[in-house]
């Protein structure tokens, strides 16, 4: 029963008046005539309107008006689900944010990642002409260092330089650790190294990598390896100073084992590869031990023509060398390829018949300090100690000088030197 039903009911029994009725209900005579005829129904809003005239307060300070249209309410279930809805996306937009906030967040700055790069050009330069150890130790503190951002959170980008510099770092300890006599330490820097440039997709460090392994190897007993390494690194190595360094490793390596077609056909593609544009080079940007100058390629020759026993070409080659580097930047200066370019001369000059000469270039090899004997010059003494036992120069007194200079000449211990240092 509605409110119209109840009203007219009161007034036919209780003989209420409509003026009564409108007075008990606060209703005005016309509304209440509306309800009992059903033309309207009692709503939320009339009550309160009802409520408000009961009170006498003046239209214009009622929210709604009689007579205006309501604005009807969202049924319940619509106003929960769209409630839900905005829950959601307030939820997925602070989700955002928060992985906003985690990936543009990093633990290496421009600058840190600059500084890194200063550094170890600063050490691949220095290695060339200043005492290993003291470097060594240098190259593992920034190389940890590397490892450990490596090990946080930064940016891809960041990463990708991050593994740029820990494979580099890798490199330099691998040339090391070969100076040293440690050639098994050396190739595990070597491993390390491909994988940084693997990670950071870097093909010029692979390179790099790849012919530092055959570089290793060629002075190993294991030395005909260098030639299978070669060949991978070859197809790796950018035209410029990569390419014309494999080239030569190449050639030398070939030399070494006997194949002397091979080690011609080398040295064809070195020229080859000098006269090729070079390309961008990031690892070469880091200078020093990283770069294949003139001076180093005519070192390289050098030892490549007396290894073939062609002893002018090897004379003239190491000659170029050892002058070049004499003239050249202090910095540029590598005492260990000028040492070994030395031990050509040397030995060019007692199979020329010229032991005179010899025993100069010998005592520029006598003069380097001991922390700068690296164990190739090592390698190069024992082979010139078997030349001297030769059957053909026995007798001859230079020869004999010569022997007596060179018996117990010591190169750096790998061993006990990195012991030392610890």
């Amino acid at each position: 029963m509605d409110f119209g039903q109840v009203s007219r009911l009161l007034r036919q029994h209780a003989k209420l008046r409509q003026d009564d009725l409108a007075r008990l209900t606060g209703l005005s005579q016309g509304y209440l005539s509306q309800l009992e005829s059903g033309a309207r129904r009692l709503t939320r809003l009339d009550k309160t309107q009802a409520f408000l005239d009961a009170l006498d307060v003046p239209v214009e300070l009622r929210p709604l008006a009689p007579g205006s249209t309501p604005v009807r309410e969202a049924p319940q279930p619509e106003r929960e689900e769209a409630e839900h809805l905005r829950s959601l996306a307030t939820g997925a937009a602070q989700s955002s944010n928060a992985f906003a906030e985690f990936i543009s967040s990093s633990n290496v700055s421009t600058d840190e990642l600059e500084q890194f790069g200063f550094t170890l050009a600063r050490i691949a330069t220095n290695y060339v002409h200043a005492p290993l150890l003291p470097l060594f130790n240098e190259l593992v503190a920034v190389r940890d260092e590397l490892f450990g951002r490596l090990q946080g959170r930064q940016r891809p980008q960041q990463s990708r330089e991050l593994f740029m510099l820990a494979g580099t770092a890798c490199l330099l300890l691998a040339h090391a650790s070969q100076n040293l006599g440690e050639q098994t330490s050396a190739m595990a820097q070597i491993r390390t190294a491909r994988l940084c440039a693997e990670q950071a997709d870097h093909t010029g460090l692979r390179a790099w990598a790849a012919g530092t392994a055959a570089l290793i190897t060629e002075w190993s007993p294991q030395n005909r390896m260098s030639l299978k390494l070669t060949e991978h690194a070859a197809q790796l190595a950018p035209a410029g100073e990569a390419r014309i360094r494999i080239a030569a490793i190449e050639a030398r390596a070939a030399a070494r084992i006997g194949d002397h077609e091979l080690a011609l056909a080398a040295i064809d593609r070195m020229r080859q590869a000098r006269e090729e544009t070079p390309l961008h080079d990031e690892v070469e940007q880091f200078g020093g031990l990283l770069t294949f100058p003139l001076a180093k390629q005519d070192y390289y020759l050098g030892g490549t023509y007396t290894l073939l026993g062609k002893y002018e070409e090897a004379h003239r080659h190491a000659t170029a060398a050892i002058a070049a580097y004499r003239s050249g930047p202090r910095e540029e200066r590598s005492y260990g390829d000028e040492a070994l370019a030395h031990i050509d001369l040397i030995t060019a000059g007692i199979l020329q018949g010229d032991p005179e000469g010899a025993t100069t270039a010998l005592q520029h090899v006598l003069d380097l300090p001991p922390q700068m004997r690296i164990r190739q010059l090592g390698n190069a003494m024992d082979r010139l100690r078997n030349l001297m036992r030769r059957t053909d120069l026995k007798g001859n007194r230079t020869i004999g000088q010569l022997a007596d200079l060179i018996h117990g000449y010591q190169v750096i211990d790998g061993t006990a030197a990195l012991r030392s240092e610890r």
